[in-house]
């Protein structure tokens, strides 16, 4: 009789979280804030309609799939440019909480 061995990967440790925010790296917080607003612009487009197509147009399945990435991508770009100011806020708020500016 053959004897048979189930082969288990061994588990990785999970990534470390990144460090809390020090207040010595305004580049990082720019970043993450610029990525905040992109999230919240990305929601607020596709509540709004954005990457739907209209009935009489229909794109199909893949259509579908596919218009989160054109949503997710235009929001990335309007963040990049300035947005709607919230990285800007966000960024001015956390830096007078931690004392950066």
């Amino acid at each position: 009789m053959t004897e048979t061995t189930l082969v288990i990967p061994q588990a990785k440790a999970a990534p470390a979280p990144p460090p809390a925010y020090s207040g010595r790296d305004p580049a990082r917080l720019q970043a993450a804030a610029e990525a905040f607003e992109a999230m919240f612009l990305a929601e607020m487009l596709t509540h709004a309609g954005l990457g739907q197509t209209p009935e009489m147009f229909g794109g199909g399945v893949g259509e579908d799939a596919f218009s989160g990435f054109l949503v997710r991508e235009q929001a990335n770009l309007m963040a990049a440019q300035g947005g709607i100011g919230l990285a800007e806020s966000l960024v001015r708020a956390l830096a007078a909480r931690e004392r950066v500016e």
